[in-house]
């Protein structure tokens, strides 16, 4: 399903295409995924091929935000995140919508790469890009019952696949099994109830080698919030911890709130 934001071009001028930017912000935290907590700069890139019926960022798929969407190339958006962190920043996350649509976002990759900069994406797995094992940090996020769309399970093996071959070493020289290297890749599944918390299991038993977070689903848009979300939040929370104790296949996952959204709420930009 293409966005709206989405043009067309043909194979050879997309990996050259400027970046459909909606947002670059931080310094902050990463509020939800592998990298929990971590201080990071985020850009968000607008569309997406999936319309989940509790998406919290619809804004970058929907055409809401459209007056909002720039067109940048790889050194316009280090310009900006430079001039927002003044320098001080080590890390970046890709986000979105679903940044993998997106070719072009190989420029950005390599620049931050030259620049020594750790690179975090997350995705729910249903296009591939070579440009994702120059990353660090691969979030792949398939979206369970309660969204209204369906997994690609072949695609979704096609990813853990290449992530766990990752990609050889730039130096290979004549070794015949050079040790691979590439990005550390979790799963992460949204739980809003028992039949999403059925999905994640079995997709626990087909990738049992990928660790596993779950995460409180949000029901709120970003820009949506009550006055009340944290406490919401929370009480879900303590539920969706209840549910996982009952599942001993569920043993070794990890369970997280979205952090971001305890301390601030559905804003956007933090």
């Amino acid at each position: 399903m293409s966005s709206i934001y989405m043009e067309t071009t043909n194979t050879g001028a997309t990996a050259k295409a400027a970046i459909p930017v909606l947002e670059i912000f931080g310094p902050t935290v990463q509020g939800e995924g592998m990298s929990i907590g971590r201080r990071t700069m985020f850009v968000r890139t607008a569309g997406c091929d999936y319309r989940c019926s509790w998406c919290d960022s619809a804004f970058t798929w929907d055409g809401s935000a459209r007056e909002e969407l720039k067109k940048l190339s790889a050194e316009n958006v280090w310009t900006e995140l430079t001039a927002l962190a003044e320098g001080g920043f080590d890390h970046v996350t890709l986000s979105g919508g679903n940044p993998l649509l997106l070719p072009q976002l190989g420029s950005l990759v390599e620049l931050l790469r030259a620049k020594d900069i750790r690179i975090a994406v997350e995705t729910q797995g249903s296009v591939w890009q070579d440009w994702v094992l120059l990353t660090d940090e691969v979030t792949l996020s398939p979206k369970p019952p309660s969204s209204g769309m369906n997994t690609d399970l072949a695609q979704l093996d096609n990813w853990v696949s290449r992530l766990k071959e990752g990609r050889p070493p730039v130096n290979a020289g004549s070794n015949a099994n050079p040790p691979r290297t590439g990005p550390a890749y979790t799963l992460k599944i949204v739980i809003f109830n028992r039949e999403d918390l059925d999905y994640a299991a079995r997709l626990h038993a087909r990738y049992p080698e990928v660790p596993l977070i779950l995460q409180t689903g949000n029901p709120e848009p970003v820009g949506g919030e009550t006055g009340d979300t944290a406490l919401r939040l929370l009480a879900a929370y303590e539920n969706l911890l209840g549910l996982v104790m009952e599942r001993k296949e569920l043993k070794d996952v990890r369970v997280l709130p979205q952090l971001h959204a305890l301390v601030w709420g559905n804003k956007r930009g933090v």
